[in-house]
């Protein structure tokens, strides 16, 4: 029976560590010849919320550590060869967790064959509600020649408003270096 409750828990652990799981996925151009771009400028995107000075700043920030490893060069005039702005949107969702405490009283197939004995819905079912914070963060980059989106990058569960500055900047820059792992991207042919 205990290594019952500890398979429960574990199972249940699992789970609760994957729902939080940041989900971080990009997608581009193809047709756009990365290796050209050398330089670029933040922009603001119309209609994008402001999280914030302080949260604007470090958000930057992160990009701007990443950015510099793909061999981009921050600049601020106009002849930047790509623009790039993002956008953050912070919602909850609830999550409702229940589990049954039933664990094999009743009918079902044992050593001697069918057992029909127990009591149908004999056991406990528990359960709780929670509130989670989903903070997503878009990049775009546009080429500055014709303003087209050439990549986009979308990290999930990044921002909580209720963490602490230090996990918050701990979760952003996990999420900024995983969806720029990839850039500049490799197109298939």
């Amino acid at each position: 029976m205990k290594r019952i409750w500890l398979a429960i828990t574990a199972a249940l652990i699992i789970t609760a560590g994957a729902a939080f799981a940041q989900d971080v996925r990009f997608n581009f151009d193809k047709n756009t010849d990365f290796s050209r771009f050398k330089t670029y400028k933040w922009v603001a995107l119309k209609d994008a919320k402001n999280p914030g000075d302080l949260l604007d700043k470090q958000i930057k920030e992160a990009f701007d550590a990443q950015l510099t490893t793909k061999g981009l060069t921050k600049v601020d005039g106009d002849s930047a060869d790509l623009y790039i702005g993002y956008q953050v949107a912070i919602g909850q969702e609830k999550e409702f967790t229940s589990y049954s405490s039933d664990w094999g009283y009743g009918g079902g197939w044992y050593r001697g064959g069918w057992y029909g004995g127990g009591s149908p819905g004999g056991g406990m079912t528990t359960g709780s509600t929670s509130t989670i914070y989903v903070g997503q963060i878009a990049l775009d980059m546009y080429d500055s020649a014709n303003k087209d989106l050439v990549w986009r990058g979308l990290g999930s569960k990044t921002i909580d408003p209720k963490a602490k500055p230090d996990k918050q900047q701990k979760n952003l820059n996990k999420t900024v270096t995983k969806m720029l792992k990839n850039y500049p991207p490799v197109v298939k042919k």
